[in-house]
């Protein structure tokens, strides 16, 4: 994700390497945050937020764990908060369909479907859960990674993970069969 060096340069003071620090994580940080609080408006402040925390105490960070844990811990951290303060809202992407066939449609229309399944499932988890799922799944976190990242045990994690998926499963099998929704 983020070479050392860069880390390190932007540690001794280099403005111009902590500004290519900030940029190369501003997306990964929103898209950690979107899926945490569920709506694009929170994920920017909430981006923002982490963005600041992230430049105000770069020397804080050590090298024990990894850059990209070290910011995923501040993100979620800042998301669990502003999740707790208030109820999220979701936000649902218009889709603009620019094909030719009737079946491509219904596939776009469908898929469109599924993917606010999975939010809405996603967002329903309890706030340890949700955080767990962004990282593994949406961010590609290791199991350590996580661990390290929400200062939680490895076994911690994978309960976590497993409860999560359970809960999922069934959340989306009952919009499947065209549950109550909301």
């Amino acid at each position: 994700m983020v070479a050392p060096e860069l880390v390190r340069n932007a540690q001794t003071g280099d403005r111009d390497a902590l500004i290519t620090l900030l940029r190369e994580i501003e997306t990964h940080v929103y898209r950690t945050a979107f899926y945490i609080l569920g709506n694009e408006q929170d994920a920017m402040d909430a981006s923002q937020e982490a963005l600041i925390r992230i430049y105000t105490k770069i020397n804080s960070y050590e090298e024990k764990a990894l850059f990209k844990t070290w910011v995923q811990r501040i993100v979620t951290n800042i998301c669990i908060d502003k999740f707790r303060k208030t109820k999220p809202t979701i936000s649902i992407d218009e889709h603009e369909l620019s094909f030719t066939s009737s079946q491509n449609v219904e596939n776009e229309i469908m898929d469109g479907y599924l993917a606010q399944d999975i939010r809405e499932a996603i967002d329903k988890l309890p706030d340890h859960h949700r955080s767990v799922v962004v990282l593994r799944y949406l961010q590609d976190f290791s199991y350590h990674e996580i661990a390290e990242s929400l200062d939680l045990p490895l076994n911690t994690v994978k309960s976590y993970l497993f409860r999560a998926r359970q809960q999922l499963q069934t959340l989306l099998q009952e919009y499947q069969k065209g549950g109550v929704r909301g």
